[in-house]
């Protein structure tokens, strides 16, 4: 069973069954960010008149960060679609070298490699 290794970049040694399947998980993280936000915005003007009646500011300070981290989730996912498209998805964006498959399938928008990415946190 030689299943093609496709190549996003090529070294990334993800089958073509891998990135389907990771393409198919991050298009699902998409549309439950989409709806996610949809809901969010819907009660956006309903939260604020009741903010304004009950003085709960903490209220909608907890939405609005809700629909912030949605919108962040959301553009990764999108980020990580494109460069599916573009052929770069699986490749480090700061030493280029692949990141791993273990790793993609935990977080597919993964845009760095383990070390890279443990490297940014530590220096944030």
């Amino acid at each position: 069973m030689n299943e093609q290794v496709v190549g996003v970049a090529t070294h990334t040694r993800l089958s073509a069954a891998e990135l389907a399947g990771l393409r198919e998980n991050l298009n699902e993280q998409r549309a439950f960010r989409l709806d996610q936000l949809a809901q969010l915005w819907q009660g956006t003007a309903a939260r604020a008149q009741h903010v304004r009646e009950q003085a709960a500011v903490s209220q909608l300070e907890v939405h609005i960060k809700l629909c912030a981290s949605a919108r962040m989730v959301l553009a990764d996912v999108e980020a990580a679609l494109e460069r599916m498209d573009q052929g770069t998805y699986g490749t480090c964006r700061q030493c280029r070298h692949p990141i791993e498959p273990a790793r993609l399938h935990i977080v597919p928008q993964a845009r760095y490699c383990g070390p890279c990415h443990r490297f940014r946190e530590a220096r944030s």
